[in-house]
């Protein structure tokens, strides 16, 4: 099989802790697991060569809110799983809820380059 990735985009407008950004980073990559596992659907070929390989993954970033969900949107159109997370403002972002990432994939990295091999790595 290609090689085979998951993509985390960060909003780096945000200007977030560094701590707070991993645990969006990790909610943004497990998330599909979870609701795989609570919907008890099967993995495809993909994700568990994803699974079954070294989990790679990859962050890039944004600079608002608008282009984290430019980037969603794009890849919604090319057929790629797209979690977004908003974070409940509990502990930063003064109680607002607040986009803060979004995980693409796993998916094939060619398929998933194609929406985000222009963004910068974080």
């Amino acid at each position: 099989m290609s090689e085979v990735k998951q993509v985390i985009v960060m909003r780096k407008d945000l200007k977030m802790r560094r701590g707070k950004e991993i645990s969006q980073g990790a909610h943004a990559s497990m998330v599909f697991l979870a609701k795989k596992a609570l919907r008890k659907e099967n993995f495809t070929d993909v994700e568990r060569a994803w699974l079954e390989g070294l989990f790679t993954k990859v962050c890039v970033r944004v600079d608002s809110d608008e282009a984290l969900l430019a980037v969603a949107q794009a890849a919604e159109k090319e057929g790629i799983h797209v979690e977004v997370i908003t974070d409940a403002g509990k502990t930063e972002f003064g109680g607002v809820p607040t986009r803060t990432c979004l995980a693409l994939g796993p998916d094939l990295a060619a398929k998933i380059d194609s929406v985000t091999g222009s963004l910068e790595l974080y």
